[in-house]
């Protein structure tokens, strides 16, 4: 029986559906869904275009390790990815001293796609993979108008919550 979860941008009133990709990232949806619900400050992307995202606590161990890894996503892509403390807290990256950009523990990233022709790369590191873990299957036309609201008008104030369906 397929499982689902719901996002939001909670300021905004904005959510969509997303089935989990059971088959595909077993690991992945099992650590996730274990988890819910999660809730962080959103931000938009700088760098891998089209994406939304909140970065929470670590909460998956075991670590799932890569499956269902992508560095292009499509539209409707729900992905996870587990950051080291020294990954993301490199200044240029603008986030605030007392986000999880900064925790000790590293950072747990919860991201959607909404638009196309993104890739998921980092001029200090490299490639960056995540795990495809579900894809949003309602919603995704309003969530994406709310998420290039959030690029033109900005994220102050905004979270971005998981929980299940």
């Amino acid at each position: 029986m397929a499982r689902y979860i719901t996002i939001t941008l909670d300021k905004r009133g904005v959510s969509c559906r997303a089935r989990l990709l059971d088959a595909e990232a077993p690991r992945t949806c099992r650590a996730v869904w274990d988890a819910l619900p999660q809730s962080g400050s959103a931000y938009h992307a700088k760098y891998a275009r089209n994406e939304v995202y909140a970065l929470v606590p670590p909460f998956a161990e075991p670590k799932p390790g890569r499956e269902n890894p992508t560095i292009t996503p499509i539209p409707g892509d729900v992905v996870y990815f587990g950051f080291e403390a020294w990954e993301i807290g490199n200044p240029a990256y603008g986030y605030d001293q007392d986000s999880e950009a900064h925790s000790d523990q590293g950072a747990t990233d919860l991201a959607i796609f909404y638009g196309r022709n993104n890739l998921l790369i980092n001029g200090d590191a490299g490639w960056v993979p995540g795990n495809v873990f579900a894809t949003i299957e309602e919603g995704l036309a309003e969530m994406a108008e709310a998420a290039q609201d959030l690029w033109l008008r900005g994220v102050e104030g905004e979270t971005l919550s998981f929980a299940r369906a």
